[in-house]
């Protein structure tokens, strides 16, 4: 069964139709680029995921682990494992990025249930996804995104999904990826258990 599976999705905004009977299916471990021109929907798509207001589907069915992604609220979907990351991340001043991602997690475990993350168990978490991004612990305390280069916005968003350790990560990549290339707009992939 697909992690992801997108049939026949269809999606008006404003009168406008926008994804006309889009599908796509994701498995755990694969990778998805969709490239496209600017305005195809490609973040309509991502909207519609993510459950942002006034972005409904007018017909078609996304299910996400096999459970009717529009059964579920937003936070429902976070919880679940649907991260979306944008190319241009807000700056929080005065909120270090430690703290930022320890309430993130800890608001993830409550929605599912768990219990919150000790201190010791967060920060061994965030040094071994930090390790194996090769993140500067010293960036992890810093606020979030306050003067960070495009890199190391890239970098903290990346270091989040894998702590979140769980789901998929729908990110706007534009013109620059954490990787080679150069040519998507748009990557999906879920990290392999």
């Amino acid at each position: 069964m697909p992690l992801l599976e997108i049939e026949n999705l269809h999606v008006e905004i404003d009168g406008k139709k926008i994804l006309k009977g889009v599908d796509l299916a994701v498995n755990a471990g694969e990778v998805h680029a969709i490239m496209s021109p600017n305005g195809s929907g490609k973040s309509t798509l991502a909207y519609v995921l993510a459950g942002k207001d006034g972005y409904e589907p007018m017909a078609g069915e996304v299910r996400f682990d096999g459970k009717n992604l529009f059964d579920m609220a937003p936070d429902e979907r976070a919880a679940a494992g649907l991260f979306l990351a944008f190319q241009y991340p807000l700056e929080i001043p005065g909120v270090a990025t430690m703290t930022f991602l320890r309430t993130a997690l800890n608001a993830q475990c409550k929605k599912r249930g768990e219990a919150e993350l000790s201190t010791p168990q967060f920060i061994k978490k965030v040094r071994d996804a930090a390790g194996k991004l090769g993140i500067d612990q010293d960036m992890l305390r810093r606020a979030v995104n306050v003067g960070f280069s495009g890199g190391e916005k890239s970098a903290t968003r990346f270091c989040r999904w894998r702590c979140s350790n769980r789901g998929l990560r729908c990110s706007i990549a534009g013109r620059r990826l954490p990787c080679t290339t150069r040519a998507p707009r748009w990557i999906f992939w879920r990290r392999r258990s």
